[in-house]
């Protein structure tokens, strides 16, 4: 099945029935209780248990610091979009030039990780939105894309997120999402299909129709075929 066809027949099938509660990660109340040293400090004990366990020596100068590493990576670095103090500042501008047409961010590189198996998922989005009298700045956009992925994810529901708070900050339900990306617990562990990649899209207001929708993916150049 072609990238776009999958794309029109996942719209076809899921189309507004979205559970509201599906495109929120899923945090307990108390998830920022914790200062970021604390949890460093625990996800480092509890690395070195897993490496013990595992039977590694943890005195050999290439692990005594991997605890360590790989708590900071996960605080800091790749889980650091749980946060929502490092939520992006997306500014938005009126749309004095009174551009009418559909505005698309293409190739957004993104680096996520699967909440089934913490193994990354890398891929690309497309990110589109008609104005309805806003603009947000380019590199915004990637921003936004950055955070949401920077969590342990689904790509449903990342797909999900970029589009909600696209609306959100632009004041409009015309923006769309693509994602294209390849799943490492798919391509490096079970049935280990290196070639697949995962593609998910989110619609919303004026992409639900069928002809903005199909000029959207010519952009992206996923020409559709109905």
């Amino acid at each position: 099945m072609k990238i776009d066809k999958a794309i029109e027949q996942q719209f076809e099938e899921y189309g507004d029935d979205h559970i509201g509660s599906s495109s929120e990660t899923p945090l307990r109340k108390d998830a920022f209780d914790l200062s970021d040293d604390t949890k460093m400090e625990r996800i480092e004990s509890n690395v070195y248990e897993i490496l013990e366990t595992l039977g590694m020596d943890l005195t050999d100068d290439s692990l005594k610091g991997t605890p360590r590493r790989v708590a900071k990576m996960f605080v800091k670095e790749i889980f650091g979009g749980l946060h929502p103090d490092r939520k992006p500042n997306a500014s938005t501008f009126d749309n004095k030039y009174k551009y009418g047409e559909m505005l698309v961010e293409k190739n957004i590189v993104l680096y996520s990780t699967c909440e089934h198996h913490l193994l990354p998922i890398v891929g690309r989005a497309h990110v589109g939105y008609i104005s309805k009298g806003k603009v947000v700045g380019l590199s915004k956009m990637n921003r936004i894309v950055d955070y949401y992925a920077k969590r342990p994810q689904v790509q449903e529901r990342l797909t999900m997120q970029i589009v909600k708070e696209m609306q959100e900050i632009l004041g409009t339900e015309d923006v769309a999402c693509v994602i294209d990306a390849k799943h490492l617990c798919v391509n490096s562990r079970g049935i280990r299909d290196i070639d697949s990649s995962t593609v998910t899209a989110e619609f919303g207001g004026q992409f639900k129709n069928e002809q903005t929708r199909k000029e959207f993916l010519n952009y992206i150049n996923l020409k559709t075929e109905l």
